[in-house]
Protein backbone atom coordinates (compact mmCIF):
# COMPACT_ATOMS: atom_id res chain seq x y z
CA UNK A 1 0.00 0.00 0.00
CA UNK A 2 1.53 3.58 -1.07
CA UNK A 3 2.17 5.80 1.75
CA UNK A 4 0.31 8.55 -0.13
CA UNK A 5 -3.26 6.33 0.40
CA UNK A 6 -2.63 5.79 3.89
CA UNK A 7 -2.04 9.36 4.88
CA UNK A 8 -5.20 10.20 2.72
CA UNK A 9 -7.26 7.98 4.48
CA UNK A 10 -5.72 9.43 8.21
CA UNK A 11 -6.57 12.80 7.26
CA UNK A 12 -10.16 11.73 5.60
CA UNK A 13 -11.31 9.99 8.72
CA UNK A 14 -10.15 13.25 10.80
CA UNK A 15 -12.30 16.07 11.08
CA UNK A 16 -10.74 18.86 10.93
CA UNK A 17 -7.48 17.29 9.79
CA UNK A 18 -5.74 19.89 7.49
CA UNK A 19 -2.47 17.30 6.55
CA UNK A 20 -0.15 14.31 7.33
CA UNK A 21 3.41 13.39 6.74
CA UNK A 22 5.76 11.12 6.99
CA UNK A 23 9.54 12.03 7.47
CA UNK A 24 13.19 10.89 8.48
CA UNK A 25 15.10 11.30 11.76
CA UNK A 26 16.55 14.35 9.91
CA UNK A 27 13.07 15.47 9.21
CA UNK A 28 13.16 14.87 5.61
CA UNK A 29 9.90 14.31 4.03
CA UNK A 30 9.33 10.83 3.17
CA UNK A 31 5.68 11.36 1.50
CA UNK A 32 2.33 13.74 2.41
CA UNK A 33 -0.97 14.66 1.85
CA UNK A 34 -3.39 17.63 2.95
CA UNK A 35 -5.31 20.61 1.92
CA UNK A 36 -1.58 23.20 3.51
CA UNK A 37 1.10 24.28 1.25
CA UNK A 38 3.17 21.86 0.52
CA UNK A 39 6.11 23.66 2.11
CA UNK A 40 4.37 24.54 4.83
CA UNK A 41 3.61 21.14 5.55
CA UNK A 42 6.99 19.82 5.14
CA UNK A 43 7.86 22.86 7.45
CA UNK A 44 5.58 21.75 9.77
CA UNK A 45 7.07 18.25 9.63
CA UNK A 46 10.64 18.96 10.01
CA UNK A 47 10.36 21.47 13.12
CA UNK A 48 8.10 18.57 15.04
CA UNK A 49 10.47 16.15 13.83
CA UNK A 50 13.07 18.64 16.21
CA UNK A 51 11.00 18.19 19.09
CA UNK A 52 10.41 15.10 18.81
CA UNK A 53 14.32 14.57 18.98
CA UNK A 54 14.53 16.50 21.84
CA UNK A 55 12.09 15.02 23.74
CA UNK A 56 13.37 11.24 23.10
CA UNK A 57 16.79 12.70 23.96
CA UNK A 58 15.68 14.09 27.19
CA UNK A 59 13.59 10.88 28.30
CA UNK A 60 16.67 8.66 27.56
CA UNK A 61 18.76 10.61 30.24
CA UNK A 62 16.21 9.91 32.30
CA UNK A 63 15.99 6.52 31.74
CA UNK A 64 12.08 6.61 30.71
CA UNK A 65 10.34 4.63 28.66
CA UNK A 66 9.55 4.59 24.44
CA UNK A 67 7.71 7.72 23.16
CA UNK A 68 4.74 7.06 21.91
CA UNK A 69 2.97 10.35 20.79
CA UNK A 70 3.63 14.09 21.09
CA UNK A 71 0.56 16.09 20.94
CA UNK A 72 1.02 19.78 20.58
CA UNK A 73 -1.37 22.42 21.13
CA UNK A 74 -1.59 26.20 19.92
CA UNK A 75 -4.23 28.67 19.93
CA UNK A 76 -5.72 27.59 16.52
CA UNK A 77 -3.81 24.29 15.67
CA UNK A 78 -3.18 21.32 17.11
CA UNK A 79 -0.53 18.76 16.09
CA UNK A 80 0.10 15.15 16.68
CA UNK A 81 3.49 13.96 16.61
CA UNK A 82 4.11 9.88 16.53
CA UNK A 83 6.63 8.20 15.92
CA UNK A 84 6.39 4.98 13.22
CA UNK A 85 10.24 3.35 14.03
CA UNK A 86 13.49 4.81 15.77
CA UNK A 87 14.03 6.47 12.16
CA UNK A 88 10.55 7.14 10.76
CA UNK A 89 7.65 9.66 12.26
CA UNK A 90 3.87 10.55 11.52
CA UNK A 91 2.63 14.36 11.85
CA UNK A 92 -0.80 14.83 11.67
CA UNK A 93 -1.83 18.75 11.81
CA UNK A 94 -5.43 20.67 12.02
CA UNK A 95 -7.69 23.14 13.41
CA UNK A 96 -8.34 23.39 16.97
CA UNK A 97 -11.90 21.36 16.51
CA UNK A 98 -10.14 18.17 15.06
CA UNK A 99 -10.78 15.65 17.35
CA UNK A 100 -7.97 14.71 19.73
CA UNK A 101 -9.82 11.04 20.41
CA UNK A 102 -10.25 10.56 16.77
CA UNK A 103 -6.98 12.14 15.58
CA UNK A 104 -4.94 9.51 17.72
CA UNK A 105 -6.96 6.51 17.27
CA UNK A 106 -6.75 7.27 13.76
CA UNK A 107 -2.80 8.01 14.01
CA UNK A 108 -2.21 4.84 16.04
CA UNK A 109 -4.11 2.57 12.90
CA UNK A 110 -1.50 4.62 10.25
CA UNK A 111 1.14 3.97 12.21
CA UNK A 112 0.58 0.65 12.46
CA UNK A 113 0.18 0.21 8.37
CA UNK A 114 3.34 2.20 7.73
CA UNK A 115 5.20 -0.03 9.96
CA UNK A 116 4.19 -2.80 8.02
CA UNK A 117 5.00 -1.06 4.94
CA UNK A 118 8.59 -0.08 6.13
CA UNK A 119 9.67 -3.26 7.85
Amino acid sequence: MPFKSVLMELVNSVPGANGAIIADWEGEAVDQVGSMDDYDLRLVGAHKGIILGNMRAMLDRIGSDDLQEVVISTRDTRTLVVPITTDYFLVLTGGRSQLLGRARFAARRCVALLKKEIA
